[in-house]
This record gives C-alpha cells, sequence and structure tokens, in this order.
C-alpha cells in the first residue's frame, strides 16, 4: 500500500508519546507513533520474564495521579484500574536508626514518628503547612502551557505561594529541609525520593523543590496499577487506537526531513509493519495490516520527539543555523540499575516501623539508606566507577499487594533499585559480584532465609537499560529548568514544546513539567498542537 499521510506522528512511544498522541487522535488528527522496541510504554513498562512479569523501572505512580489522564482518555474503559498503596512509604537506614512510615494521614504518621522521633513531630506539621500551597501550585502549573501569560496568572492568583516556590527553587534540599528537621532519618528519605533520583545528592542549589515528596504522598497518595506500571501505556494505548490511531512497533525512526524551515516527514528504518500492537497481545480500532518496506518516508506535516532527540536526526534544507533538537544537558554517567527476582516466600524485616506488620511491610516501597554523608560518598564512589558499600536501596514486593503480579509457578516478584550505579563500573559490568551483593546486603535487613527462597534473578544495569531502551548511558533524562524558566517559557523546545522548525515539536520526561510516570508533558504538547491546528 502507499505510505499513508498523517496529520502528525509522534517519535517514540513512551507513556509521553502515547500520551500525547491519544489526545491528538481526540482531537481529530490523524495521528501515527513510531517506537523503536517491540513494545511501547519505555521505562514504564511492564515485561515478561522469569516466568514473571516485572516493572522496567518504579511501581509507584505518584504524578500522574495528579493530571486528569482516566477521565480525559476514558483510561477506566480500556483496562486501567488503581490499587492504593498503605503505608505509601518505608524509610529505613543502614545506620540502624529507627525505621518509620509515611501512611496517607498526616496525623497517623505523626504518631509513629512521636515514638522514635518526638523531636522532629513539630517541624514534620510545619513542613506540611508550608510545603503544601507549594505543592499544589506545581500540580497545577504542570497542567498548562508556561509562559508570560501563564506567570502573570499565577502571581496575581497565588502570590504567597508563587514566592515560596521561586525561594525554594534556588535552595538546596538538604538546607530547606534542615530548616524544619534535626534528625537525618527525616531528610534522607525526602533527599532520596528527588535529588538522589535525579544523580544529585540534595546539597547542589536549586534542588529545594525535591523536598515536596512528602507533601505529594499525602495529597495525592501512591497507587499502583492493577497488573504493573505497564498497565497505564496499554490502557493509553488502546484509548488511542479506539480515536484510529496508528502504533507501529518495532520501528526506528531515523531522520525529520525539513523543507523551507517546515516539517514534511519522517524517515524510517526496521520496518515493523503496521500492526497497531498495543503491549498486551490485544486487537482494537485503527490497525493498518499491511507490511511495508524496511526504510520509507512517512508524510507529514507534524513531528513530535517523543524520546531523546539525539536518536533522531534533522535533513533537509531550511534547518535553522545552530540549531539541534536536544535536551541542552550532557548525559550523566549512569543512573540506576534495578535487580528482579522470583521468591518462594516472603522474606521478614528484622526490624518494623511503629504499626506495620510484616504482612503490610512489603506492601509499599521500602527505602534502605545511608547516612547523609554517606550518601554523598555513593555519589562520588558512582563517579569513579564503583557502588558505595551502603549503596541507596528502593524495595518492593509488586505481586504481595497485586495478585495478578504473581508469578505463574507461586511464589512472589521481588524488587530492589540500586541508585547511583555507575555506566563503567570499575572492572566491567561483567562477571562482576555488584549486583549479587546487594542481594546479600539485603538480606542482612531479614531474619533470614531470603537468598534460599530466590528462584531466580536478574539485574538490569545503566548498559542494560541503555541498550534496551536507547537511553546514552543509562541515564533518563529529566527537566532541570527553574520554575522562573518554566513561567517564562524558556528556553521554548523544552517549556512550551515548540521549536525553530515548523511543526517540529518536543515531549517527555525531559521537558517541562519533568520525568517520572507523570504524563503532563504529552498532555501539555498535545494542547499546545491542537490549539495551533
Amino acid at each position: 500500500m502507499p505510505n499513508p499521510e498523517f496529520d502528525a506522528v509522534v517519535v517514540g512511544g513512551g507513556h509521553n508519546g502515547l500520551i500525547c498522541a491519544a489526545y491528538l487522535a481526540r482531537g481529530g488528527m490523524r495521528t501515527a507513533v513510531l517506537e523503536a522496541r517491540a513494545t511501547p510504554g519505555g521505562c514504564a513498562s511492564t515485561v515478561e520474564a522469569m516466568g514473571a512479569r516485572v516493572n522496567i523501572c518504579s511501581c509507584d505512580h505518584l504524578p500522574v495521579r495528579t493530571v486528569p489522564l482516566i477521565e480525559e482518555l476514558d483510561l477506566a474503559a480500556h483496562g486501567l484500574s488503581y490499587l492504593e498503596v498503605e503505608p505509601g512509604l518505608i524509610s529505613s537506614f543502614w545506620d540502624d536508626h529507627p525505621p518509620w512510615a509515611l501512611w496517607r494521614d498526616v496525623e497517623r504518621t505523626v504518631e509513629g514518628l512521636r515514638r522514635d522521633y518526638p523531636g522532629e513531630v513539630e517541624g514534620y506539621r510545619r513542613l506540611m503547612r508550608a510545603s503544601r500551597p507549594v505543592a499544589e501550585l506545581i500540580i497545577e502549573m504542570a497542567q498548562t502551557t508556561p509562559g508570560p501569560r501563564s506567570l502573570a496568572d499565577v502571581l496575581r492568583r497565588r502570590p504567597l505561594a508563587a514566592a515560596r516556590l521561586l525561594a525554594w527553587s534556588r535552595r538546596s534540599a538538604r538546607g530547606l529541609l534542615g530548616d524544619f528537621f534535626s534528625h537525618e532519618a527525616l531528610i534522607a528519605p525526602a533527599v532520596a525520593s528527588g535529588p538522589v533520583v535525579w544523580g544529585l545528592d540534595g546539597t547542589e542549589p536549586g534542588t529545594g523543590l525535591g523536598s515536596l515528596g512528602y507533601v505529594l504522598r499525602h495529597s495525592v497518595g501512591v497507587g499502583r496499577p492493577v497488573g504493573g506500571s505497564g498497565s497505564l501505556p496499554v490502557a493509553v494505548a488502546r484509548s488511542f487506537r479506539a480515536e484510529g490511531g496508528v502504533l507501529r512497533c518495532s520501528t526506528r525512526a531515523a531522520a525529520v526531513l525539513v523543507e523551507g524551515g517546515r516539517v514534511r516527514g519522517v524517515r524510517t528504518v526496521d520496518g515493523g509493519g503496521w500492526d497497531g500492537s498495543d503491549g498486551a497481545g490485544a486487537g482494537g480500532a485503527g490497525a493498518v495490516t499491511a507490511r511495508v518496506a524496511d526504510a520509507e518516508v512517512i508524510a507529514t506535516r507534524r513531528v513530535v520527539v517523543a524520546c531523546d532527540p539525539r536518536m533522531v536526526a534533522l535533513e533537509g534544507k531550511g534547518v535553522p543555523q545552530g540549531f539541534a533538537v536536544e535536551w541542552n544537558k550532557p548525559t550523566p554517567d549512569g543512573y540506576e540499575s534495578k535487580i528482579d527476582a522470583v521468591i518462594s516466600s516472603l522474606p521478614a524485616y528484622r526490624r518494623l516501623p511503629d504499626g506495620v506488620d510484616q504482612a503490610q511491610a512489603f506492601v509499599p516501597t521500602t527505602m534502605i539508606l545511608p547516612s547523609l554523608r554517606n550518601l554523598s560518598e555513593n555519589l562520588a564512589a558512582s563517579a569513579g566507577g564503583r557502588v558505595g558499600d551502603d549503596p541507596v536501596f528502593l524495595v518492593n514486593v509488586p505481586s504481595a499487594l497485586d495478585e495478578t503480579m504473581q508469578p505463574s509457578g507461586g511464589g512472589h516478584v521481588f524488587s530492589l533499585e540500586s541508585l547511583y550505579t555507575p555506566y563503567e563500573l570499575s572492572g566491567g559490568w561483567q562477571g562482576s559480584d555488584e549486583p549479587g551483593r546487594w542481594l546479600r546486603r539485603f538480606a542482612e535487613r531479614t531474619l533470614g532465609g531470603f537468598a534460599e527462597s530466590i528462584v531466580d534473578w536478574r539485574a538490569m544495569t545503566p548498559p542494560e537499560y541503555e541498550k534496551g531502551f536507547s537511553l546514552p548511558k543509562g541515564h533518563v533524562a529529566a527537566f532541570t529548568g527553574s520554575p522562573l524558566a518554566a513561567l517564562l517559557g524558556r528556553p521554548p523546545h523544552l517549556t512550551r514544546y515548540t521549536t525553530p522548525i515548523g511543526g517540529l515539536h518536543m515531549t517527555g520526561g525531559a521537558t517541562f513539567p519533568g520525568a517520572g510516570v507523570w504524563g503532563a508533558s504529552g498532555r501539555n504538547t498535545a494542547q499546545v498542537i491542537l490549539a495551533r491546528a
């Protein structure tokens, strides 16, 4: 068949790309999504491995629950449902500080802190009062396209919250949290859920808004899609296809073609056919089944780059001199690693927070954290090609809450994320004892028998993320601009989703409002395009 012509082509089928495409299709545009992998979803995917379903990255969904995607894209009708995670987080420490639990209810959390950290209770309440207006403002900002009008509107309606947001954004996360807490057991978890995930340690100016993790867990709550994190992009893909959208996997976009300063098409390689797969093996509306050549040009007037733009060249006449589609930031060395294991039985922790029993302990994510001093030393160790002696761990058992995640042969799925893991490990990852050491270190936190319960396991290291998900050096790019820059729309390709090339747009975690399972960037980008159509 001749190449179809589309009103818009989205390059990259991660959750932001799919969300953008779904809104465009709902807005009446004939839209195609090109995904290099065999299935869509990117790092939000859930895949088959070891006879079980495992999440590529974290299974906890938080910021995406602030965006009205479920209602607007009718995702419940396409199979998406959430389980609530309670408590929302457990913080544990290598230094044997007492662990503590964050519950959705602030007072329940405070009562748990009162036993082991009585001097921090008032500071926790003060932080909640001070941070809630800032968090609410960020949630509102994330659902609008930044620009001067947005800035004027924010300053008019929320002057105090806006002033606090701008002031906090200039500070370091550790410095800001030090205004409220004296014990590192309250500072370290907030730093770990923000700056550490960005590859920082919270001492850097500009990381202050990373201190909002506590209030967001109280205000929004942590949820997990039934069937794993990948159930979200699967539902979005189904919504997209129900509106006539075309999803094409196993196809890499090699270049965006430009003529006269405007987009005229996309050149692809690795033709996979117009199969419409949503990653769940289900059919649906809008699929085009004809095979196509291994290389082709797809005609379109609009292209949305929803992957790392360094993977897509600009070809043709009229490319503005000096302009390159890029995230504008160097790629850090590494990001994180993740162990997935099938275990025959749940382990038992040696020490539990007040009010949490062993049956609840593996429902939320548990952070196992070093001291603040060792946190900084771990960051330095990663830069030197090593993993710190006391790593930063994020541990959970998705199948403890979600029975659909249990392996077919019985038992449970165990997940351990290790942060500050370098791309270039000293001596190389191949044959290294490093991932196995993490399992042994975790076993130290249990009452015994954990090693014997492991049926099978695998490790995803930064080179594996690079190879499997086109992430240079295994790092997921994140928007690093300040709120003021975002409100002013600077730079436009990261905050207003537009470029100097007519019809070329950008979306994804490196654009406003940021990385993680959020989806606001995809939604905002679609709104910009539809407003200009």
